[in-house]
């Protein structure tokens, strides 16, 4: 197997990306209700070529139409819910999905229908192209190319260059549109692993957050600069969520995201922790964060949803941490915004509370001869 082979069926699965992706562009609806929308056609077509005498004939294939439409039914359902489909029952479509299809092409009298009808595994395989990995892809195309050798053999004995055909055109419209789905999504990827990011928001989780930020308090050696942590906790999240629902509250959770992301500098740390906080990590020349919080406040007040935030900010010198254990330092620093953020939420909420250069206990606790980082080398 070439290696650019082995690269594309090792392909990463994109499903909680793309989820959050189409989310923060309120695209996400739409998408599931157009996904929907094409399973509950294609389960119609078999119902319908019950009516001709080209289509299946006999009980036994009459009941397989039958329970294909019925099973196309029962996906579609999962599209119209309130919320996006896990990733499990993602993947479970597409796999019953493509054996479904082959048999509704199967089942048909005449082999002919049934090489059109296999041009239906072009949308299970954009689908897939787009939001799962490289083995399920070929899964799709090993459960289409079988189907169309069984029908071509078939189309083969009265009509050869019709079955010609009907292979040729199925491999290039498969190979295009995948190539074309798998192009898009090179140009808008993330050089971030899919396992570091929050499936609902896109953003870091705590530990990729962690690992990130210790890796700026184990390297930087600019002595001028402070590094600041920065937790973002949404105010009165909980009622939100109690008067307009869980799917409304998702739906917030993302937006704001977004729109905290685009508020950032390019080299801030950005994650998304809890039911609704997000970290912030960046630095600064001074241990004021002020014009960051007034941002973050403008940000979450003039969001759709028109919530407020209480922030919690630690600042601390970056020289003093080199050379100590960067995920213990970073933790406890989380730990004092934290607080922080509890304070200015017992205070009403919608404000800051900020600490500056606080005593460390993992600074404090630390034998000097006793923490060898590599990365502070």
């Amino acid at each position: 197997m070439s290696v650019a082979a082995r690269r594309w069926l090792h392909s990463e699965d994109r499903y909680y990306w793309i989820t959050s992706y189409l989310a923060t562009r309120g695209l996400q609806r739409a998408t599931c209700r157009l996904i929907a929308a094409n399973m509950l056609a294609l389960s119609a077509i078999p119902l319908i070529l019950m009516l001709s005498d080209l289509g299946p004939k006999g009980s036994r294939n009459r009941w397989l139409a039958v329970a294909v439409s019925v099973c196309c039914i029962a996906m579609a359902s999962l599209w119209l819910k309130s919320s996006w489909p896990t990733r499990l029952q993602s993947r479970l479509c597409v796999g019953i999905g493509s054996i479904l299809i082959a048999i509704a092409c199967l089942i048909d009298a005449n082999a002919a229908i049934g090489l059109v009808g296999a041009g239906a595994f072009v949308v299970v395989a954009a689908f897939t192209a787009m939001f799962h990995d490289g083995w399920l892809l070929a899964y799709t195309w090993l459960v289409g190319a079988a189907t169309l050798l069984a029908l071509a053999v078939r189309v083969f004995g009265f009509a050869p260059a019709v079955a010609i055909a009907g292979i040729a055109l199925f491999t290039i419209i498969n190979a295009f549109v995948v190539f074309i789905c798998r192009s898009v999504i090179r140009l808008v990827d993330t050089d971030v692993p899919y396992g570091e990011l929050e499936p609902l928001t896109g953003l870091l989780t705590r530990d990729a957050f962690s690992d990130r930020v210790a890796t700026i308090v184990a390297r930087d050696r600019v002595n001028d600069r402070f590094l600041a942590i920065v937790v973002v906790s949404l105010d009165s999240f909980s009622l939100l969520t109690a008067m307009r629902g869980d799917a409304d509250g998702n739906q917030a959770r993302v937006a704001i995201g977004h729109r905290i992301s685009e508020t950032l500098r390019r080299d801030a740390v950005l994650a998304h922790i809890g039911e609704s906080e997000y970290l912030v990590a960046d630095t600064f020349h001074t241990t004021d964060a002020t014009v960051l919080t007034e941002r973050l406040h403008h940000t979450v007040r003039t969001s759709p949803h028109r919530l407020t935030a209480s922030i919690g900010v630690v600042l601390t010198p970056l020289n003093q941490l080199v050379g100590h254990p960067p995920h213990d330092v970073v933790e406890e620093l989380i730990t004092i915004a934290m607080t922080n953020v509890y304070t200015a939420r017992m205070d009403g909420g919608h404000s800051t509370r900020t600490t500056a250069n606080p005593r460390l206990t993992s600074l404090e606790d630390l034998d000097s001869d006793g923490w060898d980082d590599d990365l502070s080398a």
